[in-house]
């Protein structure tokens, strides 16, 4: 498929992680030796909300939750497949706490680097910072058009969004095991569980999926992405 896809509003982070390809033999090694491999189990919570920040996350294996909660509601901001940080928002001494929580979606293998660590090589290695402000500006970006996806688009596009986003930027084909529940689908497209129910059960009598319990097709792809974009 490609790289078809040109959706802003998609729910899962479009920019994989390459800025430890910056770092010197030297300063890898350093990093490594103040990290940590963690494994979480499916729906176990990685960081939460308002808890003091030790370390920044790099999502190795897996699939994480990113979102916002208040108690009684939550709001999803994105999805984090394997290859991206998590916990950038709180690296300046100034928000020493996590702006959100995340959670696993599926088993997850998370590298928690200590955070003075990181610190330290953002102001050694300018190549390296440099990386990190980049995927800063295109997690902004990304949230920006989750927020114009949900207040602005219709039920329809919403899904079509995340089935496309699904496809393109963590299967890369178009048919996969879908790993995320109605429920699941549900909160990150801003709907009831009934109601996206409904929708995937139309969008397969309409020849645009095909859905066989979690096994999922994409059949028509060019009318899924206009739906999306007229959303």
């Amino acid at each position: 498929m490609g790289n078809r896809i040109q959706i802003t509003a998609c729910t899962i982070s479009s920019r994989h992680c390459r800025c430890f390809e910056k770092l010197t033999d030297e300063e890898l090694d350093y990093m490594n030796k103040n990290s940590v491999v963690i494994n979480y189990n499916k729906k176990e919570v990685i960081c939460k909300q308002g808890s003091f920040v030790s370390h920044v996350m790099y999502v190795e294996k897996g699939l994480v939750k990113v979102y916002l909660d208040n108690g009684a509601n939550s709001l999803v901001l994105k999805m984090i497949p394997e290859g991206n940080l998590l916990g950038l928002s709180s690296l300046s001494e100034d928000h020493n706490t996590y702006q959100y929580s995340a959670m696993a979606y599926i088993d997850t293998e998370i590298r928690q680097i200590d955070i003075r660590t990181f610190r330290e090589l953002l102001t050694r290695n300018a190549n390296f910072a440099k990386e990190v402000i980049d995927i800063f500006s295109a997690n902004s970006v990304q949230v920006y058009g989750r927020f114009f996806c949900l207040t602005h688009k219709q039920a329809y596009g919403r899904l079509a969004d995340i089935l496309l986003c699904l496809s393109e930027r963590i299967f890369k084909k178009s048919e996969f095991h879908l790993p995320l529940s109605r429920k699941d689908l549900a909160e990150l497209s801003g709907m009831s569980s009934e109601t996206v129910i409904r929708m995937l059960k139309k969008f397969n009598d309409d020849g645009l999926i095909e859905m066989n319990g979690k096994e999922l097709k994409i059949v028509d792809y060019d009318r899924l992405l206009r739906i999306s974009e007229t959303g």
